[in-house]
């Protein structure tokens, strides 16, 4: 019998370990994995241009990794579905993976200096936003129990242009010119923050109803 029909049929025994260890949480864990490394190489690097000695290898281990763990999001999705892997497990990491490469990234522009880098109120909106939909997900949680999250394509859009401004930057390509990756980026961000409260505001108003 599968693992995964028998965990199921069974409720009263605790699910083995071996029935999340997939090929899709795997992909998720190594990209959580790469976030300190990233966060490592970056700081590295920045502490290093301030000395006025800057180290390109951490500047290139910081890019690389950043990249590696941007080109993997999603791969585990497309795996968990394409090959039925989807697992509890999963659903937990995956949202881990995504939301903590990008908040680590952005943290670290705000706590380091690094060169020709976008202005401190680009990380904060990022961040901004993400800490206020945190809250107002948990609030929502104990309102109603159970809160429905529907991905947007504007929040697919935010998160891509967040991905372009970061990697602008970390590869140095023609400094004055991040703001066409930031300008968008900021816009959809707070678009897509506003749609996910006013959906969050339905979902609630849906529950009392």
């Amino acid at each position: 019998m599968d693992r995964q029909v028998w965990a199921l049929t069974n409720p009263r025994r605790k699910p083995s370990y071996f029935v999340d260890r997939t090929l899709a949480n795997k992909i998720t864990i190594a990209r959580i994995c790469l976030i300190p490394i990233f966060a490592f190489a970056f700081g590295e690097y920045a502490e290093s241009e301030r000395h006025g000695d800057p180290k390109e290898f951490f500047r290139w281990l910081a890019t690389a990794g950043f990249i590696l763990a941007a080109l993997t999001d999603g791969l585990d999705g497309f795996v968990a579905r394409h090959f039925n892997q989807r697992s509890r497990l999963g659903s937990i990491l995956d949202p881990i993976a995504d939301k903590g490469l990008m908040f680590t990234a952005m943290l670290m522009f705000v706590l380091y200096r690094w060169p020709n880098s976008f202005p401190n109120w680009f990380p904060i909106v990022i961040i901004g936003r993400d800490l206020i939909l945190g809250i107002g997900f948990l609030i929502l949680s104990k309102l109603i129990s159970q809160v429905d999250v529907r991905p947007t394509w504007v929040g697919k859009l935010a998160t891509l242009f967040q991905i372009l401004a970061i990697l602008w930057v970390l590869l140095g390509i023609r400094p004055g010119f991040v703001v066409y990756a930031i300008l968008p980026a900021t816009v959809l961000t707070l678009v897509s923050g506003a749609q996910y409260l006013v959906d969050g505001v339905r979902q609630w108003n849906a529950r009392r109803a």
